[in-house]
């Protein structure tokens, strides 16, 4: 069971399969990794224990930054991943990242925000879309609201820690343009990353 793996100059923690969107892209849907290497299929999810061992039988002294991101959404396990990360920082101040479709204070049932302070350096937010119809349309989410919950929770989360809202370089040059005005209006960063294909 992969619960720890390289991906660039990252180590990355793979702790749950459930996610609260069915994205039509999704890497998920037609491989079973995205290193080429690792299964991220889990057997069930690991317990707090487990993730905090795996993580110790790498050299965290050998990556740049320590992300939770696998195939899930890995607020659905929010506070293992604030207790990980509370020893992770004891051994090593890592910065730590979450890569998120934000949907986490739905998920918990509150604003889980707030205990990021100290703890997460970066949240990644996977924005996708320009609107609340076209991400309704690509990301297939279980909730009606949830374009407009990922932007309320990186508004919120901006307080705490460092934000990035994401898109892919495959959106038409006039929607990236209006991604950029959407970060820009809630006071967070755009990334445009590389879209790269299953």
């Amino acid at each position: 069971m992969t619960i720890t793996y390289e991906l660039g100059h990252s180590l990355y923690v793979n702790i749950t399969n459930r996610c609260s969107n069915d994205c039509r892209f999704c890497v998920r849907n037609e491989n079973s990794t995205v290193n080429g290497t690792d299964n991220l299929w889990l057997e069930r999810e690991p317990d707090v224990s487990e993730i905090i061992e795996d993580i110790k039988k790498r050299d965290l002294k050998n990556y740049r930054e320590l992300v939770f991101c696998g195939f899930g959404e890995p607020t659905y396990r929010f506070f293992e991943i604030i207790e990980v990360a509370k020893t992770v920082k004891k051994m090593l101040d890592i910065p730590i990242r979450i890569n998120t479709n934000g949907h986490g204070n739905r998920i918990n049932g509150e604003d889980i925000t707030p205990y990021m302070k100290g703890l997460i350096d970066t949240v990644s937010v996977s924005l996708n879309a320009v609107s609340h119809e076209k991400y309704n349309e690509i990301c297939q989410p279980m909730f009606e609201d949830a374009y407009e919950e990922l932007l309320d929770f990186s508004q919120k989360a901006s307080h705490y820690t460092n934000v990035i809202l994401s898109i892919v370089d495959i959106l038409p040059p006039e929607e990236i343009e209006i991604c950029q005005k959407i970060a820009d209006s809630i006071g967070v960063k755009l990334r445009v990353r590389h879209y790269i294909e299953s």
